[in-house]
């Protein structure tokens, strides 16, 4: 084996690795703008998030906003709605999940469904019927929460599902107070 084979052998090699870079970068430089479509455009991107000003709401009172193209109901429940919400067993209800993306487990209780210890009175839900994803309409039903009229699903003041096709409780987003008027949503 003389000098001139080593250094072929390496010039070989070299070129080898070369032309499959080129390939690669080739190959990267086609797919990126398929892979790039993919993702979510800038009015989707802005919905991510919103702030709402619930100042206006007195006890009682409901708001509904949209959301990332779904309802959500914002509501400033009466100390008589938390305090029925209290009550309620926990072995009477259909799902037993608090379904809060605020928290990261829970039993589905008035206050890990509310927004917090310190304004248990506010609650805030996607409002889509985890039937078929109708929207129930609000202090309705046989519990004062919330009814979807198409099949018949009632929801209890803290969004539970009490009776009803509907598998799972009124799903809460992830949700915080900026201040004391303003919620914000995602």
């Amino acid at each position: 084996m003389s000098a001139t084979d080593t250094g072929d052998a390496t010039r070989r090699d070299f070129l080898y690795v070369a032309t499959g870079m080129v390939g690669v970068v080739g190959v990267a430089g086609f797919a990126w703008p398929f892979i790039d479509q993919m993702r979510p455009d800038a009015s989707t991107l802005a919905l991510a998030s919103i702030e709402v000003d619930v100042s206006s709401l007195e006890a009682g009172m409901s708001l509904t906003v949209k959301w990332r193209g779904k309802p959500v109901f914002i509501r400033y429940r009466t100390d008589a709605e938390v305090e029925e919400a209290k009550q309620v067993a926990l072995g009477d209800l259909k799902d037993p999940e608090a379904r809060n993306a605020n928290l990261a487990s829970g039993e589905a209780t008035d206050l890990n469904r509310s927004a917090g210890a310190e304004k248990e009175n506010w609650i805030v839900m996607v409002g889509s019927c985890t039937h078929l994803g109708c929207v129930p309409l609000g202090q309705a039903g046989d519990f004062g929460g919330w009814f979807c009229p198409c099949h018949g699903s009632h929801y209890d003041t803290a969004g539970r599902i009490r009776k009803g096709p509907a598998p799972e409780n009124l799903a809460i987003p992830e949700f915080s107070f900026v201040s004391d008027s303003v919620i914000k949503i995602g």
